[in-house]
């Protein structure tokens, strides 16, 4: 079975918007602030960083286009319709651990988003926190084609602050950065940690589904795949490589772009990072909305016979975004499910990874058609 034709595609919609709604998705708060870098790939040293980062890009481009072929395959454009032809019943365990996921990605954006407010506007928290659901919604409320442009505009501005950084940076403090990849530096427990962090982010590749819709062949799954892991990691290996600069006592900094941009000692360009983190997180936020619309618009769909209404779909995430970013902080829900956070990866490395490159694989090259439950 196939998914519906795409006719009219353009070649950025089949080969680029895939990779860069991937993207979108996995960047999110703690890699845009250069927290997870850290965290992940630093500990390995310049060097072993660098190794880490392209094992995680090669484990992403991997998982990113096996999904999109099964999902072209079995006409599955959202996570509900994918995992019911990937796990049959088991796929409301993958439902589960997914909602516990967005409570807990959107409770940090929200947070984030408050703390950029009050660091470079001097606003109160809530303002930015408000400023960023209200994004979120504007942008979920008209579905695919307002989803989509928010990928490919927001991921313009992304790759140029980024690279306009590394030039600063190679400018400001590039013999630094030299030296830091000279010197030796242990590069143990690399692979770990590119297989930890590719573990951590790889639910992006389904969360973004709905995007894929204009592939119009299973190569052009494959591709776009195989394009999303260089696309999704490129800005972290730039990013990576001015925080070298600064080893190994950047690692302890909890915001290393802060850090670092300080050191450039350019206001212009610090407020312009962090418009570019807002986007981030809207962005990433948004794709993590609009999967779960998507799910209830194929339901309703298939019962009503219509498509879900502009109005139906700023409710639900008006609704979400209540929930996950106010009331889930306040009733103690983040710290919850955050102190179990390594076991909720484990569970969907467990529910997706795993089926998906042995069940899924196997259908895949046995032709074997999955028919929807």
């Amino acid at each position: 079975m196939s998914g519906p034709a795409a006719p009219g595609s353009s070649w950025f919609q089949r080969f680029l918007l895939p990779g860069f709604a991937f993207k979108a998705v996995v960047i999110g708060g703690g890699y845009a602030t250069g927290r997870e870098l850290a965290e992940f790939f630093l500990p390995a040293g310049p060097w072993g960083g660098v190794a880490a980062m392209l094992l995680a890009m090669g484990i992403w481009s991997l998982v990113c286009a096996v999904t999109f072929a099964f999902a072209r395959a079995t006409n599955a454009y959202d996570y509900r319709s994918f995992f019911e032809r990937l796990l049959g019943p088991g796929w409301v365990a993958f439902e589960i651990a997914y909602i516990l996921f967005v409570v807990l990605i959107l409770s940090v954006f929200g947070a984030a988003a408050g703390a950029i407010g009050a660091a470079t506007l001097g606003l109160p928290p809530l303002v930015g926190t408000l400023a960023l659901a209200v994004a979120i919604a504007a942008f979920a409320t008209f579905g695919n084609a307002s989803v989509e442009r928010l990928f490919k505009y927001v991921s313009f501005l992304l790759y140029g602050v980024y690279a306009l950084f590394v030039i600063l940076a190679l400018t400001r403090f590039g013999d630094r950065i030299s030296a830091a990849f000279a010197m030796p530096a242990p590069a143990e427990g690399w692979a770990l940690g590119g297989i930890t962090y590719a573990s951590y982010n790889i639910v992006g590749a389904v969360v973004i589904l709905p995007v894929i819709r204009h592939l119009t062949s299973q190569r052009d799954a494959v591709i776009s795949g195989l394009i999303a892991g260089p696309l999704a990691m490129l800005p972290a290996v730039l990013f990576f490589t001015c925080m070298v600069g600064f080893y190994p006592a950047i690692a302890a900094e909890t915001l290393p772009s802060d850090f670092l941009l300080q050191q450039l000692h350019i206001p212009l360009f610090h407020l312009l990072f962090q418009l570019m983190i807002f986007c981030a997180l809207l962005e990433s936020g948004t794709g993590s909305v609009h999967a779960i619309n998507e799910r209830i618009a194929a339901v309703w769909r298939a019962r009503r016979g219509v498509d879900l209404s502009p109005r139906a779909r700023a409710g639900i995430a008006a609704t979400l975004l209540i929930g996950c970013i106010f009331v889930a902080d306040r009733v103690g829900l983040v710290a919850l499910i955050g102190s179990g956070y390594r076991i909720l990866a484990y569970a969907l490395l467990a529910l997706y990874v795993i089926p998906l490159l042995t069940v899924g694989v196997f259908r895949l090259v046995q032709r074997r058609p999955v028919p929807a439950l």
